[in-house]
């Protein structure tokens, strides 16, 4: 189990609306549908029990039937869950016979509002994944602020039986203070507010405790916000592996080596057997 409880909910809802006044903001726009080659697809509305409103998501069918499904967590940019329509994931995770769920995240899309800290709404996600693929295995794939979020799920969550991140610091406050300096009084100012709500914000302390079989860790050498020991400690804490891959900067790993990343991505939730080349980005064992 996670060494970091959960701060009661009051504070938790107060420390999200300072986070939220300290997060970079985004415009707002109407996501694009998918394009016709993720044809088929279906949109779908995730409940939130005991919150407003629903979770938008997307639903990619596998081809030929699914093996599996994949709960895919996007970054926190403007383009939401519409961010998996590059690069792809989605191609790769359904010719290998997995469905995907894409996931927007309170505030993106037609989400409902914030309430309380995202890892509920990751939790409802994957309830809305076991409901979709009943009885085949459950895996889940998350890009900066998506796999965060994810960490402390799957510290207390049986049934995840892969997760693969990108681009994940072990703590939001840490790559703000790298990122944004000038906002480091402010950062100061959280921790001294809401301690225990800054200690959850630990993802070092959930990723020890994971209760998944097999995860690994990806970023970018030069990512100023998530530095290669980060990765590195991530992953070792969950025992998994890692691959931080040179010249690429804060998602940019899946740009500088696509193959590489998708390959291990596919290994990692069980997908393929596939191995990295000895020629490879620096990565762990």
């Amino acid at each position: 189990m996670s060494t970091c409880s959960r701060p009661p909910l009051p504070r938790e809802r107060a420390a999200l609306r300072l986070f939220r006044a300290l997060s970079p903001r985004l415009p707002c726009f109407e996501l694009p549908t998918p394009p016709p080659r993720l044809e088929p697809w279906e949109e779908v509305e995730v409940p939130r029990p005991g919150r407003t409103g629903t979770l938008r998501a997307t639903w990619f069918p596998a081809e030929g039937g699914a093996g599996g499904a994949v709960l895919m967590l996007p970054p926190w940019t403007a383009w939401g869950s519409s961010y998996f329509h590059r690069r792809g994931r989605l191609e790769a995770l359904r010719r290998a016979g997995w469905s995907a769920l894409t996931l927007d995240f309170p505030g993106f899309g037609d989400s409902g509002p914030a309430e309380g800290l995202f890892d509920r709404d990751v939790e409802d996600g994957l309830a809305e994944l076991a409901r979709r693929a009943p009885g085949g295995p459950l895996a889940l794939w998350g890009v900066s602020a998506g796999g965060y979020w994810a960490h402390p799920v799957l510290a207390r969550r049986d049934g995840v039986a892969g997760a693969f991140f990108e681009d994940v610091s072990p703590h939001l406050f840490e790559w703000s203070a790298r990122v944004r300096p000038v906002f480091r009084p402010m950062f100061l100012l959280f921790r001294l507010l809401f301690p225990a709500v800054h200690a959850f914000y630990d993802m070092r302390r959930h990723a020890g405790a994971f209760r998944v079989a097999r995860s690994a860790h990806v970023s970018g050498a030069l990512d100023p916000g998530v530095r290669p020991e980060d990765t590195r400690e991530l992953a070792e804490r969950a025992g998994g592996r890692w691959l931080v891959v040179p010249g690429a900067r804060h998602l940019e790993a899946i740009k500088a080596a696509p193959e590489q990343v998708i390959a291990l991505g596919l290994e990692t939730i069980g997908a393929v057997q596939a191995r990295l080349s000895p020629a490879s980005p620096r990565s762990g064992p």
